[in-house]
């Protein structure tokens, strides 16, 4: 098996970046191996398998909005990606604008998906969006942790 080179790393990120910021589970899905493993905080169980990574995708797109992601620095060590990154999202549920900033690994198999991805996130609620109707929406599905489980 063929170590990652960075330009595949940057292409995963940018992938990754898409998916979230557009609140696509399908393009999300798209990036991970059969039988993946997502593990979005590490002192929470992980998501394992597709239908409890796609909840976890189907939460992010119910209850985020304007949602940001660059990821700052990119490292390749053979098939594994790691990055930090920030972000931003409003939760649709409040209103509340939340920044995070994170360290992800992404362990990829021999066709480029993901087989395990860990987070390590903080974050942190900044205030009200301005632009968000000031009557909160009832959330879909969601953790007591304001960053969607990041």
């Amino acid at each position: 098996m063929r170590d990652l080179t960075h330009g595949e790393g940057q292409d995963l990120l940018e992938r990754y970046k898409r998916a979230w910021q557009g609140r696509d589970p399908d393009a999300a899905m798209a990036l991970y191996a059969p039988g993946a493993e997502h593990r979005d905080h590490p002192f929470r169980d992980p998501y394992r398998d597709e239908n409890a990574i796609r909840g976890m995708w189907n939460d992010i797109a119910a209850n985020e909005d304007h949602v940001e992601f660059d990821a700052e620095r990119i490292w390749v060590a053979a098939r594994t990606v790691l990055a930090s990154w920030h972000a931003a999202y409003t939760d649709r549920t409040s209103g509340e604008r939340v920044r995070l900033r994170g360290f992800a690994t992404f362990e990829l198999d021999e066709a480029g998906l993901i087989q395990r991805l860990r987070e390590w996130p903080v974050s942190r609620v900044v205030g009200m969006d301005s632009t968000f109707p000031s009557e909160p929406v009832a959330p879909v599905s969601r953790e007591a942790d304001p960053s969607h489980g990041r």
